[in-house]
């Protein structure tokens, strides 16, 4: 007879576990004729009867559920659910209020002169699968560890709200400033979980819908990372997920389902509260999304426990004789169900139980209020709770628990199952007293009828406000909150930057190769350098980072089991269960999960990673630009890498592949510090800032600053030079610093370029001074962003402050003293150096890759756009002409001598050179 560790695991709980068994020994005769063909005949034989009797059980009509779906019912038979540990009627007391202050809440935000609004119905429907979680599972961090990452769905948070107050976390000001951050700070609350406006509260962003899920997959992943790695202690850490049936049509939500059974991460558990609806009706109206949702996660691996009808049904299926029950639950879609969800319990005993006489017979001697009170699981605590703990204990797979619930929950018929209660934000005054009624709440009449509704206390030394308090207790602390506890990293000293500020000599290397030499250097002090998290989206080669191979490794919890096809090569491919690199293959969205984990790792687990993510430029802020603002939210700390970058630079891969714009998208969030370096001892210098500011702490930011840094590297190969000797580092850092004086001429001129156009912009100082008298100095804008946040903010001030000297912009300042006309110019669209037009000191113009791109050379790219050496020597001309310091007739010979209408005629340039 097979073991249970010989079986599949996908197949164990696939078939039907509430139907009784009326005649059990001959149920052990079928049992007994199957081990008797595996032990006689084998297994194969064996497998291949099993599947000629579910052809003819077909045949037959026998309704027979496919392996990956399981009957409508709950997965944990009523017989084997756990004690509940719980005072279950004290309990209902702690929801009934929590109820109660989270509608009223959002009601009150609702209010004429305010009508912020909030959602009421989400967390009405989920508001049992949070109780029993604060109640019995979620780990709090009073032991020093970490305690449990609990991603909150969004939409529930004036639930998490309202809990915190009864347990004296907020005021009843802080709850009647919900939606009002600004005019009610500092008692404002945010609309949702987003630790950048509550950074002591919230832990995980979870809006925009989707980025909860992934996010949680990648969390469960970091966790097991760090522990492997010795960096943390995290065996004790859970990680739950709380997410919406609707939500689960996001791509995020399904897509790295895999990752999370590959590597077993029974760490973790989805709760999907399937109330089947999304925001403007039914989910799956004409299907059963449990049901399909169950196929999904069995298909990708994982435990699913479905939890759908609470206790009342158990009578009903224990009498289910025939499976006539299970089969009308296996058959009813869910806009049916829906709408039993709003009718009478005469209507479901006519419609639901009324089509079969065995149905009609087993609900014959209750009433239509008893009928009407047969309830869904996702209401009731000790099935919860059986489902949690069973979670809990499952080891080898994540857990999904598909609990089905009813959207808007005891607010009363106007909301319950009612397609437009996503919207419904305010209750009127019938409303209030039908949902105190039902919640059997001591508020009067007059309370309800006088004004705003009341929030309801029952009293901080009452029966259930101490049960609260000690059950948190027992759990190890409040949940949520955000604990920094990581203190500032010894930093490495100038000597580590080095020899990236050298240059690169003879030799020709992209910025890419540049920040890997540097990147290099600095993990090789064993302490700090164990803290850096390398990510790729299989792209390691390209960017050559295949040098980290044989020293840091790729983490694979299973180790490499295999023999590598390139083991005999000095660079080949290595998996470790302590690797430090992190492959997670063609997943751009599931890299930039595992970066915002590894980025706030800081305040998760009190241990800061510095996680390192590089990717074709293109694939960032466009593709992944919403996780980017998700990383801000979360405090992430961090170095994003757009290699590759620049509309120009990667020759050959055409439209998609060309970025010419994530500069600007990145000049969007406002945690991010974004540059374009030209040169290796840029890099160096941009790099040790940016980990003193994020790691090093200060009397300002004693636990480093909640920013992340973003740099445009490419392909590029070009010769650095090494650091000028009066290296002007705050230029470099604010954004702007003047490489070289125009070395002759008569006629002043400026260029400004930035990243790979610095080069170009070079040689266009050359042919200005030998062929046209003009003396053209170089400026490296190593960040246009900076430059522009940096004179906003002037500006911010002195529109607030007219009494005080007023401030003047760096940019302005820095360039106060040059002469002639400011060109621009870079791999970029138009708009990133125009970014700053306005405080620079003159006439300014600007050149740019505006448009889609395209494969060609790199020297055929730049003549179309015109940015290349010879179009900037051109656009200098024409605004000394605009000024009358050369004459307008010089403009058409450029053009005709340089044929910068004619892309063939540009020298090709410099081919290939990924990294």
């Amino acid at each position: 007879m097979a073991s249970g560790s010989d079986r599949n695991p996908i197949i164990i709980g696939g078939l039907p576990s509430q139907v009784p068994d009326f005649d059990p020994e001959e149920t052990q005769e079928w049992l007994d004729s199957l081990d008797a063909a595996v032990d006689e005949r084998g297994r194969e034989r064996a497998r291949y009867l099993m599947l000629r009797l579910i052809e003819r059980a077909r045949e037959k009509r026998v309704a027979v559920p496919e392996m990956r779906s399981t009957d409508y019912v709950n997965t944990i038979p009523t017989k084997s659910e756990p004690f509940f540990p719980g005072n279950e009627e004290i309990e209902r007391k702690v929801l009934n209020a929590t109820r109660w202050n989270a509608a009223v809440m959002v009601s009150r935000a609702q209010r004429p002169g305010i009508g912020v609004g909030g959602h009421i119905a989400t967390f009405a429907s989920s508001a049992s699968l949070y109780d029993v979680g604060f109640n019995h599972f979620f780990r709090g961090k009073d032991d020093g560890l970490g305690g449990d990452q609990v991603f909150f769905q969004g939409h529930a948070s004036p639930g998490i709200y309202a809990r915190a107050y009864l347990l004296d976390r907020l005021t009843e000001e802080q709850l009647d400033g919900f939606r009002q951050e600004k005019s009610k700070y500092p008692n404002g609350l945010s609309s949702y979980p987003h630790p950048r406006s509550m950074p002591d509260f919230w832990e995980f962003p979870t809006v925009s819908m989707g980025l909860g899920p992934i996010g949680a997959i990648y969390q469960a992943r970091m966790n097991r990372y760090m522990h492997a790695r010795g960096i943390a202690d995290t065996s004790k850490s859970h990680v739950w997920a709380f997410l919406g049936d609707g939500e689960m049509d996001e791509p995020e939500s399904l897509g790295q389902l895999s990752i999370a059974a590959r590597e077993g991460l029974d760490n973790l558990t989805f709760v999907v509260n399937c109330n089947l609806q999304r925001l403007d009706g039914p989910v799956r109206g004409n299907g059963k999304i449990i049901q399909e949702l169950e196929s999904v996660f069995r298909g990708a691996g994982w435990n699913v426990i479905k939890l759908i009808w609470d206790r009342t049904w158990d009578p009903l299926l224990a009498q289910d004789r025939d499976g006539i029950l299970v089969n009308k639950m296996n058959t009813t879609p869910d806009g049916q169900f829906q709408t039993y969800a709003t009718e009478s319990g005469a209507y479901i005993r006519d419609h639901f139980f009324g089509d079969d006489q065995r149905l009609r017979a087993m609900v014959e001697n209750m009433t239509d209020d008893q009928i009407l009170h047969l309830g869904r699981g996702g209401h009731d605590h000790k099935k919860i709770y059986a489902a949690f703990k069973a979670a809990k204990e499952h080891k080898g797979q994540p857990t999904v628990i598909l609990a089905k619930t009813v959207k808007g929950w005891t607010l009363g018929p106007n909301f319950e199952g009612r397609n437009a209660t996503h919207q419904m934000k305010k209750l009127t005054v019938d409303d209030l007293k039908r949902f105190r009624d039902r919640l059997h709440l001591p508020i009067s009449d007059k309370e309800l009828e006088s004004g705003p509704p009341p929030y309801y206390h029952p009293g901080r030394n009452s029966e259930e406000i101490q049960y609260m308090h000690d059950q948190r207790k027992q759990c190890g602390g409040y949940v949520p909150t955000r604990v920094v506890r990581s203190k500032p990293l010894p930093l490495p000293d100038d000597k580590t930057y080095a020899s990236v500020k050298k240059g690169s000599g003879q030799q020709s290397i992209a910025t890419t190769m540049a920040f890997v030499r540097l990147l290099k250097d600095l993990m090789r002090d064993k302490e700090f350098g164990k803290r850096f998290v390398l990510i790729a989206p299989d792209e390691y080669r390209t960017f050559g980072m295949d040098s980290f191979f044989p020293s840091a490794k790729i983490y694979n919890p299973l180790g490499q089991q295999y023999e590598s096809v390139d083991r005999e090569l000095l660079l080949a491919y290595k998996e470790s269960p302590t690797g430090q690199m992190l492959h997670d293959g063609i997943s751009e969205a599931g890299c930039t999960a595992s970066l915002i984990a590894a980025g706030s790792a800081y305040a998760t687990h009190g241990e800061p990673l510095i996680p390192v993510y590089v990717f074709y430029s293109m694939f960032g802020f466009q593709r992944t630009g919403d996780q980017f603002w998700q990383m801000a939210d979360q405090l992430a700390r961090g170095f994003v890498l757009g290699a590759t970058a620049g509309r120009t630079t990667l020759t050959g891969e055409g439209l998609q592949h060309a970025d010419g714009h994530s500069q600007l998208l990145a000049s969007t969030n406002p945690g991010c510090v974004a540059y374009d370096p030209a040169y290796s001892y840029e890099i160096a210098y941009i790099v040790q800032d940016g980990l003193r500011r994020m790691y090093g702490g200060s009397e300002e930011h004693p636990h480093g600053e909640d920013v992340f840094y973003y740099l445009t590297v490419y392909n590029e190969p070009i010769q650095h030079p090494a650091e000028p000797e009066n290296v002007d580092v705050d230029g470099i850092l604010k954004g702007v610093h003047r490489l070289s004086e125009g070395p002759s001429g008569s006629i002043p001129a400026q260029i400004m370029a930035s990243g790979v156009a610095v080069p170009w912009a070079v040689e266009a100082q050359r042919i200005l001074a030998e062929e046209w008298n003009v003396k053209a100095d170089v400026w490296s804008a190593t960040s246009w962003n900076e430059l522009r946040r940096e004179a906003v903010a002037c500006e911010e001030h002195n529109l607030l402050h007219p009494e005080e000297e007023q401030r003047v912009p760096y940019v302005t300042r820095k360039l106060s003293g040059a002469q002639g006309p400011f060109v621009a110019v870079s791999d970029w669209m138009r708009s990133v150096p125009d970014q700053i037009a306005r405080w620079v000191p003159g006439t300014y113009q600007s050149l740019g890759a505006d448009g889609f791109g395209f494969a060609d050379t790199r020297g055929a790219a730049r003549r179309f756009f015109h940015i290349d050496a010879q179009s900037i020597v051109v656009a200098v001309l024409t605004e000394l002409a605009k000024e009358g310091k050369v004459d307008r007739s010089v403009l058409k010979q450029a053009i005709d001598r340089y044929q910068l209408l004619d892309a063939s005629a540009a020298d090709p340039g410099v081919a290939g050179g990924d990294a």
